[in-house]
């Protein structure tokens, strides 16, 4: 085995395990293309400062183009001896223009190297996260607003509680995921500085301009303080944290869909696209599709664990460690955005069963709390008196074998007297669900508003 291209120090070849533990081309290939983004950036602003020659950053500059053409093309391929994608590049880069490619290093190290390349590639990431789930909730909005008046019982602890509507049920997943395109979209903000020219650890003593590279690059500025630089993860973890709690709230819908697509539900039917059927059982339609999201997301979990627990005890400024960053990022990454694509194109093809959702609101007693709140407005009674009386109600309606909005007036008045034909109104569903019009809540008028909102804030730039 040859010598490595950045060996100076060692003199004997590196161990078969050494190089099967310590070689990182088999996953940070993966970075090539901001590999070379930001060599190219580097050697522009070597010759803007007058470092290299014009000559020497034409060479290395073609040179670049040339070698990202022959990765894209497989002509050259990333799976040889080389230790990492940045030695690849540079001793492809080198084979190819010769002196001119060794000056491409000056004033850098691997270090900020590394930290320039995988930061590039996680704020990218950021914002293709971002704009998925921002289409994902376009497909809620659309289903939501065609559901603004279709029952669905609303549930605490998995039982009936309330009567509400799909439109607002789908506005809470809307929700929650708008929270994670705020996420992701902050992170990008926060992490949008560019460690270009922090050499290993200090700095460098050649006259660099790192707002040069820094605005080369998109960056809005350059890190603040060098040290800090070249071991911050932070953008890393930040990613990995919002994936993995945006993989919660898809595995939170998946959930509800694995439930509602059941036959004891029955409220969605998966297009056959998103099901599979069983090896032995010919009527068996298995929703796979979200039971592998609802699998996945203990993979985003395990990522964010992990890279947590590498950086914990890590002193400044870099440690090789910290090469152990990568491969679950790139694998959160790539779950994210499979799971976004799967999940959305899932929604738009679902079916939705309007009447058995309807159905369903005539179980549970789910108006049992706007009874009570009409014996404490209209016969001034104690919340917790009236609570008491509704479940009176209640036992009797099971006696019945009824709902309780199946009731007549004179079946009520049998348990209180106080309760009449004016109540017995009170107890139909659709009317409970629109008569909670607070700000927020379910009431039709309500769950559009909230949709127009919504649909406000996708529409800002």
């Amino acid at each position: 085995m040859s010598k490595k291209i950045a060996s100076a120090r060692i003199s004997a070849e590196s161990s078969s395990l050494l190089k099967a533990l310590n070689d990182s081309l088999p996953f940070d290939k993966a970075l090539y293309r901001e590999d070379i983004e930001g060599s190219r950036a580097h050697a522009w602003m070597l010759m803007k400062q007058g470092i290299i020659s014009p000559e020497d950053f034409e060479a290395i500059d073609r040179g670049l183009e040339q070698v990202l053409e022959e990765i894209e093309n497989g002509t050259f391929g990333l799976d040889g001896g080389d230790e990492d994608i940045h030695m690849a590049v540079e001793r492809r880069l080198t084979e190819l223009v010769g002196d001119a490619g060794k000056r491409l290093h000056t004033a850098r190290s691997r270090n900020d190297q590394v930290a320039v390349d995988f930061r590039l590639y996680v704020l990218r990431h950021d914002r293709q996260i971002a704009k998925l789930l921002r289409e994902l909730i376009a497909s809620l909005l659309r289903v939501a607003r065609e559901h603004t008046e279709t029952l669905l019982p609303g549930m605490t602890h998995l039982q009936h509680a309330q009567p509400t509507n799909l439109g607002y049920h789908l506005m809470a997943y809307a929700s929650m995921f708008r929270r994670d395109v705020e996420r992701f979209e902050s992170s990008f903000e926060r992490n949008n500085l560019s460690p270009l020219g922090c050499a290993a650890l200090a700095g460098t003593p050649h006259p660099i301009d790192r707002r040069l590279t820094a605005e080369r690059l998109g960056f809005r500025e350059p890190t603040l303080n060098c040290l800090d630089t070249v071991s911050d993860r932070d953008f890393a973890l930040e990613i990995l944290f919002n994936i993995a709690t945006m993989m919660m709230h898809i595995s939170r819908l998946s959930e509800e869909l694995i439930l509602w697509s059941t036959s004891e539900f029955g409220f969605v039917r998966l297009s056959d696209k998103h099901a599979t059927g069983s090896s032995i059982m010919p009527q068996k339609k298995n929703p796979d599709i979200p039971e592998l999201l609802r699998g996945k997301t203990g993979r985003a979990y395990g990522n964010l664990v992990s890279l947590l627990t590498v950086m914990k005890g890590l002193p400044l400024a870099y440690n090789k460690d910290t090469q152990e960053d990568k491969e679950g990022v790139f694998d959160s990454v790539r779950t994210a955005e499979l799971s976004l694509r799967v999940l959305r194109e899932m929604i738009d093809e679902m079916t939705i069963n309007e009447e058995a959702m309807e159905a369903a609101c005539a179980k549970g007693h789910l108006t049992a709390t706007d009874l009570a709140d009409w014996l404490v407005k209209e016969a001034g009674l104690p919340f917790r008196d009236a609570y008491h009386i509704v479940g009176n109600v209640v036992n009797r309606a099971e006696e019945l074998g009824k709902d309780i909005s199946e009731m007549s007036a004179e079946e009520l008045a049998q348990v209180d007297a106080r309760i009449g034909e004016a109540a017995c109104a009170l107890l139909d569903n659709r009317r409970s669900m629109n008569a909670r019009a607070s700000e927020g809540g379910t009431a039709t008028e309500r769950t559009l508003e909230q949709i127009q909102r919504m649909e406000e804030w996708l529409q800002k730039p």
